[in-house]
């Protein structure tokens, strides 16, 4: 079948939004959040956080590829910057795949980690550089400070219909 990346900066409601967006898709259905992908490693030595961040874009990637393959849409919750594609289209081959990037202003996002369950992130400077990863790339963003995760949820399953996401 194939992949939706739904990606946005940390704060972006793409959790919320996914929740929202599944009920919406066809079954069958596959839902990869990301940040699980975090556990899978236990010890990373020297490395710095950053250092590990495209080690699991790339894995939760290539552990999509056999459900779409197999006919499931695939949902990766996780947010990978837009310059990504490139890699994306590489692991994914033949598989057809859209990006949906919510990027919601920068004072959204950074209220937002600030207030997480997971953990808050208040590292203003970092955020704000994780941030600008996102306003690079050809990806047209939805860009909405307002909208609910269920209203943003119908706006992309209607795009994703209308093939406005899809990478070519």
């Amino acid at each position: 079948m194939n992949v939706i990346f739904l990606s946005g900066p940390i704060g972006a409601g793409k959790t919320a939004v996914a929740k929202a967006l599944l009920p919406l898709l066809p079954a069958p259905l596959s839902y990869i959040e990301g940040d699980t992908f975090w556990s899978f490693i236990k010890k990373d030595g020297e490395r710095e956080l950053r250092d590990n961040f495209p080690i699991l874009a790339r894995a939760m990637t290539a552990a999509a590829v056999p459900f779409a393959r197999s006919g499931f849409r695939v949902v990766i919750d996780f947010s990978i910057p837009p310059t990504y594609v490139d890699m994306a289209r590489k692991i994914l081959k033949e598989v057809p795949f859209d990006f949906v990037l919510l990027r919601p202003s920068f004072p959204v996002c950074a209220e937002r980690a600030a207030s997480r369950r997971e953990g808050p992130m208040n590292d203003y400077e970092m955020l704000k550089s994780f941030y600008a990863r996102f306003e690079e790339g050809t990806v047209e963003p939805i860009c909405d400070d307002d909208a609910d995760p269920e209203s943003l949820a119908r706006r992309i399953a209607d795009g994703l219909n209308q093939g406005r996401f899809r990478v070519l």
